[in-house]
């Protein structure tokens, strides 16, 4: 059985942390804040003690060596280990208020140049988006997921999602939102479809959501549903072998509407439903899955 490796980097309060502890509780072996410098010696030492599982947490405090994670991602590869590459992201606005409510120093905090303004605000903001900008090479290799607005629960599960599926293969993963509580920064592609039916309108129907029959029903009866479905469809079908062929791991589509109750979630339902077939497919309901 080949080694499994799942990489755990992104934002600092992210929640790398929650992370690395759900995947402990799944049986992985974890190591938090390990040097990209001793990846290889570390890997190569737990084969020699037949491990097979491990999760590994790097982050901005090896700013310096991080431009090396790739090459040596390609080269464990190279020795047949599946490689699954997690970034864990959050809006600038949702990191600022958690680092206010913790009081916790950022790690680039004390190298910004406005860290010993008044202002401190707006260092940590400064110390956030040069962060990004850092992380930013291994973000475009890595399934990511937006933890602005899930709960620790939320994040744990997507997490066991990912670990379940093969690792030598594509996943598409079908994300439902709501505008008004903004979009998702893990969505590769995003379609808006509150120009559509809705649902909400229909006092029998408001209470339900997108999963229940009353709702799918009312929806399938609606031709721009239908359409809709078939246009992102047919685009899917067009660009996905593309992206395999280019190595790309994850693609995240984000289906959104107002509420993120009923038509998002029907048309995620839908699509996952068409395109399970063929591709590693994944289905999140960003607002129903916060309960």
């Amino acid at each position: 059985m080949p080694m499994e490796i799942v990489l755990i980097t992104g934002m600092s309060g992210s929640g790398k942390s929650v992370a690395l502890n759900s995947l402990e509780d799944a049986g992985y072996y974890c190591v938090d804040n390990l040097p990209p410098e001793l990846l290889l010696p570390f890997v190569t030492l737990e084969q020699e003690h037949r491990a097979s599982r491990l999760a590994i947490a790097m982050d901005v405090r090896s700013a310096t060596s991080l431009p090396q994670v790739p090459a040596l991602l390609t080269k464990l590869r190279q020795q047949g280990i599946i490689i699954k590459p997690l970034f864990l992201d959050a809006a600038t606005d949702t990191l600022v208020r958690r680092y206010s409510e913790t009081r916790r120093k950022h790690p680039l905090s004390q190298t910004m140049p406005a860290a010993t303004s008044p202002d401190l605000t707006r260092a940590l903001v400064d110390a956030i988006e040069l962060e990004r900008e850092l992380l930013n090479d291994l973000r475009e290799q890595a399934h990511v997921i937006d933890t602005s607005l899930i709960r620790p629960s939320q994040l744990q599960g997507y997490i066991k999602e990912v670990i379940s599926v093969p690792g030598s293969q594509l996943t598409l993963v079908f994300e439902s939102f709501a505008f008004k509580r903004g979009i998702p920064v893990d969505a590769d592609y995003v379609f808006d479809i509150r120009m559509l039916p809705n649902p909400h309108y229909e006092p029998e129907l408001r209470p339900l959501t997108g999963k229940d029959a009353a709702v799918v029903d009312f929806l399938k009866a609606q031709p721009d549903v239908d359409l809709m479905c078939e246009h992102i469809s047919q685009f899917l079908d067009h660009w996905l072998d593309a992206m395999s062929r280019n190595h790309r791991s994850y693609v995240t589509v984000a289906i959104g509407c107002t509420g993120g109750q009923h038509r998002s979630v029907y048309l995620v339902e839908e699509l996952a439903r068409r395109f399970s077939a063929r591709w590693t497919t994944l289905k999140r309901h960003r607002e129903l899955d916060a309960g």
